[in-house]
């Protein structure tokens, strides 16, 4: 809870660095209704980044919380999001092209948890492995696939297209962003991945096999089944935030679409409380955890700061998460 606490405060503490920068960056002559109007609107933007970012959050932390790691998650979004493009192109109606990636999302967890399991292979070594794979499949499939391309093959595709973009991104046929539809489907998405971490015999048996492996297999889990279970699930949440990617965004590059996404994952999960070494995490925490660095990004944007010092500040925090979780450690065994 402690840890929830802590990064609800930095989100309060960079929210209201952000909204402050936007109103001091206003033109003296702008009237404040229309300053209010371009803060709500670029907050609506920063909610809509942190939903993509937050669904594959849940995806690692389940991962993270059995005691593993996924390194493929980047890769698995940019080769989704290439793959649903292929689909549109070839003539497979929207929603259909949705079902079929979530599928290969599956499919490509799945292949990660049997190898980690009967193959007894490290989870760190498999999914690194697949990281190349998954990018490699991605550039075989297109070199380049944009949402305009897609639609000129099969203009009929249009209506439904957009409404799928409409219910999934929040944005018209204007491009406009309506509202953080995104940021609708994470909270859906936490809900359930919350009753599953902490109503049912589920969440138990992941929390379990972090915490002891051995005990668990003594207690009757079935640790193997319940392992390919949390990264087919990764996966396929990596597979839907590529959905969004190709839906958000005007066209995908295949050899970047996704980049360094696995890193923002770990990153959400560890903000949001879990434990890199497995048998803790929220599902409140993993969402709060999501939200930081969109709004950070932000931040660096809107006062002109280079963007290179994101990825100082991922490992920094990352290291920093790691520190506090060996303390936190440390200290639980001294208290016992």
């Amino acid at each position: 809870m402690m840890r929830i606490l802590g990064v609800l405060g930095l989100l309060v503490a960079l929210y209201a660095g952000l909204v402050g920068t936007y109103i001091q960056n206003a033109p003296a002559s702008e009237p404040s209704a229309r300053t209010q109007a371009r803060v709500k609107s670029n907050l609506v933007d920063v909610a809509n980044e942190q939903g993509r970012y937050g669904v594959i959050t849940l995806g690692a932390a389940l991962v993270i919380i059995t005691g593993g790691i996924d390194l493929s998650i980047g890769a698995v979004v940019g080769c989704a999001a290439v793959f649903f493009g292929v689909l549109l192109e070839s003539g497979v109606p929207p929603l259909p092209a949705v079902l079929l990636v979530l599928v290969g999302g599956g499919l490509v967890g799945l292949g990660n948890g049997l190898l980690i399991t009967r193959l007894k292979l490290q989870p760190f070594l498999v999914t690194l492995c697949g990281m190349f794979v998954y990018r490699g499949v991605a550039r075989l499939l297109a070199g380049q696939v944009s949402r305009p391309k897609s639609l000129d093959a099969h203009p009929e595709f249009a209506e439904s297209l957009q409404s799928l973009r409409y219910a999934l991104i929040g944005k018209d046929s204007t491009g406009e962003l309506v509202f953080p539809a995104q940021f609708i489907v994470l909270v859906v998405l936490a809900v359930i991945v919350g009753f599953f971490l902490h109503r049912t015999a589920y969440g138990r048996y992941w929390y379990a096999i972090g915490h002891n492996e051995l005990a668990a297999k003594y207690a009757g889990i079935n640790v193997n089944r319940q392992r390919v279970s949390v990264y087919v699930l990764c996966s396929m949440f990596a597979a839907l935030a590529g959905v969004l990617l190709f839906l958000d965004m005007p066209s995908i590059q295949s050899d970047s679409g996704g980049l360094y996404l696995e890193l923002y994952a770990i990153l959400g999960a560890v903000l949001g409380g879990c434990s890199l070494r497995g048998g803790e995490g929220h599902a409140l925490g993993m969402v709060l955890g999501a939200m930081v660095l969109p709004i950070l990004q932000s931040l660096v944007s809107i006062r002109g700061l280079k963007s290179d010092v994101i990825p100082a500040v991922i490992g920094l925090t990352l290291l920093f998460g790691t520190i506090v979780d060996e303390f936190l450690r440390r200290r639980s065994r001294w208290n016992r």
